[in-house]
């Protein structure tokens, strides 16, 4: 049942970004009078799941869910289909029209999806809030794994800033850490600004713990004990885990990497209990864990719910959208880094079903998660403009990059190499579209996924 929800949410995500990603490039090719041939959601080699044709344009949906599009008569696309550009054009033909309508055709797309994530951040907004964890009520600092401590944190930093910005909210602050060159913390009083290591940033993404590396520096107050052998050994709700095996470890992060150098031992701990101290011997499984958890308290202490009313929420929803534009950007710096490697960690359809989130209630039953969905759906509709601007034949941005070269010199590109071109940008779409899937499939057998 959850694997059905998650797959069920993916579709509707898909379908409502494609359709108005396609009704973007629709709109404004029948404003200017050009033929739109077909308006497919999803793809449809060979067969087609329905279709219908209303006036001029076939509506259908195919059986591909990679996406969709709209065939403009008269415009070299991804079904190659040439032989009415061997004909003299027609003024309802895309190539007959002006370049800058053309201009226009093309940038509609990603014109919706912009406008449809911020349409979407400044209602989550509004009616959601956000909560966040506020790296500003971290009074003892931070806590960080090893491979953050490669990267240059300390336990203990308090951080102020990323290249010089603000950093307020931990959880965009750890992803916004991995693209950064310098990051400036609080240090034993002093502040301290160090250049990100790229070697710690390497493990981060090999490890998939962008946003575990840096934590929350609180104390270990044990909330509830949930396996049989934590119950026995005599830890109790309350107690504040102040020692292990004689060395000081009062805060979780401590606790964690002192148990995860203990797997499969017995430890001796030292509680508090009210006014007394005491030492209790329990078992550390083979995952390093004790089976307890952390009093959440002590994690709603950090953590900030703010609202926003409907004049506030129009301008966060911007400034999200901007935000998470600029992620996109960004994680080309270390998708392509020779030392971090970030490309083998690209996850394709497979890695987003499995990603998406969902409620799982009190009986067992699963159900959407729609301020999730719905955030999902944003960056997604962000991730796609970024995506189909690349300047690579078979996007848009292929398209557009070839009528800017036409407005700017007065002359259109030759027919012959737009077809050529095309060609090579669909063969390398395709190709890297069973990349990443045989990547996919390629990690669910070895465990990784």
């Amino acid at each position: 049942m959850e694997l059905a929800i998650k797959i069920f949410q993916f579709i509707l995500s898909i379908s409502i970004l494609v359709v108005l990603h396609e009704l973007g490039h629709f709109l404004p090719a029948k404003w200017f009078k050009t033929k739109v041939e077909k308006f497919y959601l999803f793809f449809d080699p060979w067969f087609s799941i329905a279709k219908k044709k209303i006036g001029e344009t076939e509506y259908g949906i195919g059986w591909l869910p990679f996406g969709g599009y709209v065939k403009i008569a008269g415009m070299v696309d991804e079904s190659m289909d040439t032989e009415q550009l061997k004909q003299p054009a027609q003024p309802w033909e895309f190539r007959a029209k002006p370049a800058w309508q053309r201009l226009i055709i093309m940038l509609g797309g990603v014109t919706v999806n912009f406008f449809l994530a911020w349409l979407i951040y400044s209602c989550l907004s509004l009616f959601n809030g956000e909560m966040y964890t506020d790296l500003t009520k971290f009074d003892n600092g931070i806590g960080v794994t090893e491979a953050g401590k490669k990267m240059g944190f300390q336990s203990g930093d308090k951080i102020i800033s990323i290249d010089g910005k603000p950093a307020e909210r931990l959880e965009n602050s750890a992803i916004n850490i991995l693209f950064s060159d310098q990051v400036t913390v609080l240090r034993n009083g002093k502040e301290a600004t160090f250049k990100v290591n790229e070697d710690g940033v390497a493990d981060v993404i090999k490890q998939r713990e962008a946003k575990l590396y840096i934590t929350p520096r609180i104390p270990m107050i044990i909330d509830s004990l949930a396996t049989p052998s934590s119950k026995a050994s005599g830890l109790a709700k309350g107690d504040r885990i102040v020692a292990i095996n004689g060395k000081s470890t009062p805060f979780f992060d401590e606790v964690s990497s002192t148990l995860a150098e203990n797997k499969g031992k017995t430890v001796s701990i030292d509680v508090t209990r009210g006014a007394e101290r005491q030492t209790i011997s329990a078992p550390v499984d083979k995952n390093g864990k004790l089976g307890i958890a952390v009093d959440q308290k002590s994690l709603a202490s950090v953590v900030t719910d703010k609202k926003y009313s409907f004049g506030e929420s129009i301008p966060r929803g911007l400034e999200r959208t901007i935000e998470a534009l600029t992620m996109q950007v960004k994680q080309f710096k270390i998708m392509f880094n020779s030392k971090i490697q970030g490309y083998k960690n690209v996850g394709g359809p497979i890695a987003i079903v499995k990603s998406m989130p969902v409620n799982k209630a009190a009986d067992g039953s699963f159900a959407i998660n729609w301020p999730a969905f719905w955030s999902f759906t944003a960056m997604f509709s962000i991730w796609l403009a970024f995506l189909n601007l690349i300047p690579i034949p078979g996007l848009d941005g292929g398209h557009v990059i070839f009528t800017l070269y036409e407005i700017i010199f007065g002359k259109p590109v030759p027919q012959k190499v737009l077809e050529n071109a095309q060609m090579i940008g669909v063969i390398f779409l395709l190709g890297l579209m069973l990349l990443i899937f045989g990547s996919d499939i390629f990690k669910i057998f070895t465990g990784k996924l």
